[in-house]
This record gives structure tokens, C-alpha cells and sequence, in this order.
């Protein structure tokens, strides 16, 4: 399955499956439906579709892959029927991610009912162009993450900082340590802020991309593409740091303290000869938008999450 994610992103240039997909298929749980389509007599996997049922608010979601030798022949198609099957009678409707602004993905979700709900868009700069200076509110300090005390602490902000996005303030000690278990995990680029008493007021977690590696960020289709040979040259890169996730104690909010986290961040992954940085934003989130608008961040390409 991630062979096939791998060489679907060869040739669109987006990655077609999130982190969190990605996490369950690399530490399997009992907690999401896996559909594979597959031509008889043949090992070689045609599609691959996740299916997430445990959302009892927002409803059961989806995310597909076809390889890239096996399109225009229905079978991301039949996949999603099925996914639409075993999702009934779950609450909802049915949600369906697709990942890049070209993706054949877009125009099946429309042709089979489905209607665009929300989108997150990738916005990038350059780290060659000049960084506004870190100015810390007084009395906060940043140090790097530390694995054998911050655990907990660290889990109890996250869940302060994000009690308006229910999936990022719901994380457990498992959900930090798969990510810590991952070989771009680098706490030296995890980033604590925390105030003149000790304790955790902030965090800038980055992250890095490396070369042709496009496994998906905080967030992250199908559709037709060049040859693997022209696309893996087309597709490959300079290694890129993302701002993975920025979060701020509420108590500390309007002290500048999210910009000054956001620009420590990109201070450090430039630090690390890195030439370009990426990040992942709700559209529908102004103040963000704004905030890396003047931080010198563009939109690049974006995701799309549709319901039926």
C-alpha cells in the first residue's frame, strides 16, 4: 500500500494519503478499514482506498490511491462505491479527502455526489529571503523538546491549545510517540517555550522533507501524469521544512508569542541549510492566513475535503 501511495506521488506531485493514514498503515490498528483492488493472478495492487469509521461527530472518512498504470479503468471509482457501502449507517455522510488542487480525485468525489466542504491550503517561502527577528514576550524562553520530561506536559498544552480542533487537542502518548518513532523526528527542531516558572507556554514543531521523499505533513490525488522515470526527476528535491504544528497556551495568546514561535521555527530549519519552508492552513482561518501572509508565506497547492 505505501509502495503504491509512493508511486502515485511520483507522477501527481501530491502525496495521496495524510499522516494520519500513514501512521496507520505503518503501526496497523483495528481502528480502520483497509480496501484494496487487485486483478487476479496479479501481487501487484491496482488502488488502495483508507476508510476511518471511529469519528462518531464528524463521520466516517476516506482517502484513495490508484496506480498510476491502472486509471481511466473505474477502479478508484469502485473503491469509493465500496468505501460509500461500509460507510452506511454511520453518522454523517461519508467525508473524502483529496490531496492537490489537479487530482483526478476532485472529479470523481463531484461525479459521485459529493460536495467540496472545506479546504486546506499549502502555502510555502523562501528561506533565502530575510527573517523578521525573534522577539520572545518577557520572561519566556525556548530550549528544545526533551523526550524524558516533556512528555506529559507537552500533551496537556497541546490540548489547551487546540480545544477548537477537537483531532490535534484529542492526542494520546501514543499518538506523540508514533511520530517520535519516525525517522524525520528531530527534537533538537521541536521547540518549547516556556515562561520564567518552568512551565510549557508554547511549541513550534517543525519538520523536514527529504530529497524525493513525499510523505505527507500535518495535513495532507489520482489523476494522469508522466512516465515514473520522468516523473521521479520532474517530482524530486531539495530537502524542504515544514512548520508542522504551532501551538500557543491560550493564557499567553495576544502577546505575539505564535509569531515569534513561527519565526524560531524558520530560523532554525534555514539553520539546517534548508532553502524552502511549507506549512498547511484551513482556508477558512483569516488570522493564520494573515499572520503567514506577513511572515512571507504564499499559497502553493491545496487540499479539498468533500461529504456526501
Amino acid at each position: 500500500m505505501l509502495e503504491l501511495a509512493a508511486e502515485s506521488a511520483r507522477v501527481d506531485g501530491a502525496y495521496p494519503l495524510n499522516e494520519h493514514v500513514v501512521l496507520h498503515l505503518r503501526h496497523p490498528d483495528v481502528d480502520s478499514l483497509h480496501l484494496v483492488a487487485e486483478e487476479p493472478g496479479s501481487a501487484e495492487l491496482l488502488g488502495y482506498a483508507h476508510l476511518d469509521l471511529t469519528d462518531a461527530v464528524q463521520g466516517p472518512s476516506a482517502e484513495l490511491a490508484v496506480r498510476p498504470t491502472a486509471r481511466r479503468r473505474g477502479v478508484g471509482g469502485m473503491l469509493l462505491d465500496e468505501a460509500v457501502r461500509q460507510a452506511e449507517g454511520h453518522p454523517g455522510g461519508l467525508r473524502l479527502w483529496a490531496h492537490g488542487t489537479e487530482g483526478a480525485a476532485n472529479e470523481l468525489a463531484e461525479a459521485r455526489g459529493f460536495h467540496r466542504t472545506r479546504q486546506l491550503w499549502q502555502l510555502r517561502r523562501s528561506l533565502y529571503a530575510p527573517l523578521d527577528p525573534v522577539a520572545l514576550p518577557p520572561g519566556v524562553s525556548l530550549r528544545p523538546f526533551d523526550p524524558d520530561r516533556d512528555r506529559s506536559a507537552w500533551l496537556e498544552l497541546n490540548a489547551r491549545a487546540f480545544t477548537d480542533l477537537p483531532d490535534q487537542a484529542g492526542w494520546t502518548l501514543g499518538d506523540l510517540e508514533q511520530r517520535m518513532a519516525e525517522s524525520w523526528f528531530d527534537p533538537s527542531g521541536f521547540l518549547m517555550a516556556e515562561d520564567a516558572d518552568g512551565r510549557l507556554v508554547g511549541f513550534h514543531w517543525t519538520k523536514v522533507h527529504e530529497h524525493d521523499d513525499h510523505t505527507p505533513g500535518g495535513h495532507q490525488g489520482p489523476g494522469d501524469g508522466p512516465g515514473d522515470a520522468d516523473a521521479a526527476e520532474l517530482h524530486a528535491h531539495d530537502p524542504i521544512g515544514e512548520v508542522y504544528i504551532v501551538g500557543v497556551d491560550p493564557a499567553m495568546r495576544g502577546f505575539g508569542l505564535g509569531r515569534s514561535l513561527t519565526l524560531a521555527g524558520l530560523d532554525h530549519l534555514r539553520d539546517r541549510g534548508l532553502s524552502t519552508a511549507l506549512l498547511y492552513v484551513d482556508a477558512q482561518n483569516t488570522s493564520a492566513i494573515s499572520l503567514y501572509r506577513s511572515l512571507g508565506f504564499a499559497p502553493w497547492d491545496s487540499d479539498t475535503l468533500f461529504r456526501r
